[in-house]
This record gives structure tokens, C-alpha cells and sequence, in this order.
């Protein structure tokens, strides 16, 4: 069955270009030239990926990414943005974002860039055998895997399927200090082009979601020159 994908830019020539080329590849498309008509498309279909622009006229890619969570959807999402500024990545990663391409980007580079999120996205939806319990706990943190939520400190917070991944690796190695490199590996896959600056935006987010006081992490403590580690001594 062909994967479906929904492009969501206000530019006529690259949503056309867009099109194109990804029909040449073998992808079914959908297409919307607003923010505002990309959700309703959105909410009629069953889509496996987003290619969404940042800067739209009506609703922005935020607004149109936080619809798509809100609705319980957990399809990937690629924003396109020609913003580089950090506090956008963050914001958008916060929002759900699986992967950014500035612009202008080549399209040998977005199709690899698609071709790795379906093939992380396959991957993450079959489950391990510890990833089986649907429920588990990390010191005062209790997940619940299948609502993709966590609540700590007497406040629930939802989980981002990146995140909710994370929470799994330290559950499965608590207290170790796991590298960088391990943590992408693991949850973006081998074949992921990103930088490890991604994955410490996405640390960023969820310290917020995990700790008392996210300014001076207890949970998540960064261990320098090698990665991050989960503190479990005292905490349970």
C-alpha cells in the first residue's frame, strides 16, 4: 500500500514541486495551501507523514502541528521552515515535530530525510519485549506508555513519542551514563542526519515535563563530554 503524505505550504511552487516529486517516488499526495485548510484535510484522511511549512497565512506550522496532537495523532511530522533561530526548533519540537529541513533544502536530502523518519516510525511501533507493559515508573515518574502520558509531582504531561522513547532507554539502564551517540542511535535510528543538538532540545523539553525544577535537573543530570544519566538514588 502506498505510504500518504500531506504537504502543507503556502508557497504555489514548492507545494507543486513537492508534489511532484514525491508522487514520483511512488507516494500518494494530498496537498492544502494554509494552515487552516491543511487541518481540515488533515482531520478527513488517514495521512502516515506531514510535511508541514513553518510561516503559512490563518494558522501557523505550530498551530497546525498542535492540532495534529491534540487530535491523538502521532503521525511524523517534517516541518519546513527557513527560520534557523533555536528557539523555533524548540518550540516546534515541543509541539511534536519528528525533523526539520531548512530551506532551501534539496530534494535528494528531503526524501532520504522521509525515507529515514518511515523507517524510525516503523521501528518504534513494534514493540521490544520491554517494551511490552503498557505502564512503568521511574522513581517518582509513573508512564503511561499507551495514553503517552507521565505524571510527576502531582501534574500529568503528554508525551511526544520521541520522548516517550527516551523514558524507555533510561528506564531500561537507570543510573548509567549513556552517551549522546547512543541515546540518537537508539531513538532517531543509525541513519538519523540530524545533530546531537536535537536530542538535547528534546532533553530540554522533557526535563520540564519530569522535574521539580527543570533549571536544575534531579532526574535527567547531564553528564559532561558524554551524554545524560537517570538518577535514581534517593528519589524512589
Amino acid at each position: 500500500m502506498k505510504k500518504r503524505i500531506l504537504v502543507v505550504e503556502d508557497d504555489d511552487n514548492i507545494r507543486n514541486g513537492l508534489t511532484d516529486v514525491l508522487e514520483s517516488e511512488g507516494y500518494e499526495v494530498d496537498s492544502a495551501s494554509d494552515g487552516i485548510l491543511g487541518v481540515k484535510v488533515f482531520m478527513r484522511n488517514d495521512f502516515d507523514m506531514v510535511l508541514l511549512d513553518l510561516m503559512m497565512p490563518g494558522k501557523n506550522g505550530y498551530d497546525v502541528a498542535r492540532e495534529i496532537r491534540a487530535s491523538g495523532s502521532h503521525v511524523p511530522i517534517i516541518m519546513l521552515t527557513a527560520k534557523s533561530e533555536e528557539i523555533d526548533k524548540v518550540l516546534g519540537l515541543e509541539l511534536g515535530a519528528d525533523d526539520y529541513v531548512t530551506k532551501p533544502f534539496g530534494v535528494r536530502e528531503l526524501l532520504a530525510r522521509i525515507t529515514a523518519l518511515f523507517r524510525r516510525s516503523q521501528a518504534a511501533n513494534e514493540p521490544t519485549l520491554e517494551e511490552e507493559s503498557a505502564y512503568f515508573q521511574l522513581g517518582p515518574l509513573k508512564v503511561d506508555a499507551r495514553r503517552y502520558e507521565t505524571r510527576a509531582h502531582g501534574n500529568t504531561h503528554a508525551l511526544t513519542p520521541r520522548e516517550l522513547k527516551l523514558l524507555r532507554l533510561f528506564h531500561a539502564r537507570p543510573d548509567e551514563a549513556l552517551s549522546r551517540d547512543f541515546l540518537l542511535n537508539e531513538a532517531w535510528g543509525l541513519d538519523y542526519m540530524g545533530t546531537t543538538r536535537t536530542l538535547d532540545q528534546h532533553i530540554a523539553q522533557l526535563r520540564k515535563k519530569v522535574e521539580l525544577d527543570s533549571a536544575n535537573p534531579e532526574l535527567i543530570v547531564t553528564v559532561h563530554g558524554v551524554g545524560y544519566r537517570w538518577v535514581t538514588a534517593g528519589l524512589d
